[in-house]
């Protein structure tokens, strides 16, 4: 077991959302569901936890109830091989509910901010290239979705 694991709180969607997102990356699973016993706080027998990895990395949902919400201040950070990886998770994590944001960050259905990152930013905004890394650093402050192309053409310089 990892030393340290991100633990998610959510409503009563612990297991569904364990389940999205386990499907969305290879070398994902769900690992164990843990049930409320009679002593609560919920119903006996109704999901408390799911542990699940991603991509290897393991978390932890909780069934805990209303009392907290996910905000921006933590998010989960993909790092994309490509456009076409990009566009597949954005996809999938916008769908029914999720909500687009700036710079590559979105809201999924349960609230969970996301960055869809790809590579060649990170790369070229650490590179070598100071000049290049400030224009794909403006291109990336207008958009939402990153666009490997324009973010392309932008360290080119040829926008």
């Amino acid at each position: 077991m990892q030393k340290i694991t991100t633990f998610l709180w959510f409503d009563d969607q612990a297991e569904e959302a364990a389940a999205f997102y386990t499907s969305l990356f290879d070398d994902s699973r769900v690992v164990d569901v843990q049930r409320y016993g009679e002593a609560g706080p919920a119903p006996a027998g109704t999901v408390m936890t799911v542990t699940f990895e991603l991509a290897g990395q393991r978390y932890i949902a909780l069934n805990g109830g209303p009392h907290f919400a996910f905000t921006e201040a933590v998010s989960l950070y993909v790092d994309c091989a490509d456009q076409a990886e990009v566009d597949r998770l954005w996809d999938r994590l916008t769908a029914e509910g999720g909500e687009e944001s700036e710079c590559g960050w979105l809201k999924d259905r349960y609230g969970l901010s996301w960055q869809i990152v790809p590579r060649f930013l990170t790369d070229t905004i650490g590179g070598p290239d100071r000049a290049a890394a400030e224009r794909v650093t403006r291109a990336m402050l207008g958009m939402r979705k990153l666009d490997v192309h324009a973010l392309q053409r932008a360290a080119a310089g040829e926008d």
